[in-house]
């Protein structure tokens, strides 16, 4: 295909792919389908993004990391959940978002380490976070026992809409030496914000 493609006819093929898709599909292996450098996808990415991420639209564009997805705009995530007859999710407990702060602050990590942070055994709460896809394993330490490493997933950063983990807010106490800390939020203004591909 010629690199030099019309935009329109561009923007359509990429939007036909992400739709198709369903999952997040990676800027390189569109640009590789295409015939096209990745610059061009990133850039077609970009005008499709201010295409669909409107209030008003009911489908937005996230970038995550070097994939790309359509999904729901969660400001209309209800009457999705009403019309599809969707189970609402169980919100995260206290320990699951302490779990995956530790997690995502500090990965990869082992059990033990966020076990140590926090104080308390955490098998069944990373078991859980593992198995709802916001963590998972990333290998395991070259240490006796060789204990599993875990990371933060893709997932992970559609609930929370990051492009990347580089976009969580610093950690409470990171500001310089006599800086006013601000309040923690409450456990309720940071509960997941899942959005529905």
């Amino acid at each position: 295909m010629d690199e030099k493609m019309d935009k329109s006819r561009l923007g359509g093929r990429v939007e036909a792919i992400l739709f198709a898709s369903g999952e997040p599909v990676a800027l390189e292996r569109m640009a590789q389908a295409l015939g096209v450098r990745v610059y061009a996808v990133e850039e077609t990415i970009a005008r499709l993004q201010k295409k669909y991420n409107r209030a008003e639209s009911g489908i937005h564009l996230l970038l995550l990391g070097d994939t790309a997805q359509f999904c729901t705009n969660p400001a209309f995530i209800e009457p999705v959940r009403a019309v599809l007859d969707l189970k609402r999710n169980t919100p995260l407990s206290q320990a699951a978002m302490e779990v995956l702060a530790v997690v995502a602050y500090n990965q990869p990590v082992t059990k033990a380490f966020v076990e140590q942070v926090r104080g308390v055994d955490c098998s069944g709460v990373v078991g859980s976070l593992v198995q709802k896809g916001l963590l998972e394993e990333r290998g395991r330490l070259e240490l006796p026992g060789r204990p599993l490493l875990y990371g933060t997933t893709e997932n992970f950063l559609r609930c929370f809409q990051l492009h990347s983990i580089d976009q969580l807010p610093p950690p409470p106490g990171d500001g310089e030496p006599g800086e006013e800390e601000e309040p923690e939020p409450e456990p309720e203004q940071i509960a997941l914000q899942p959005v529905l591909a």
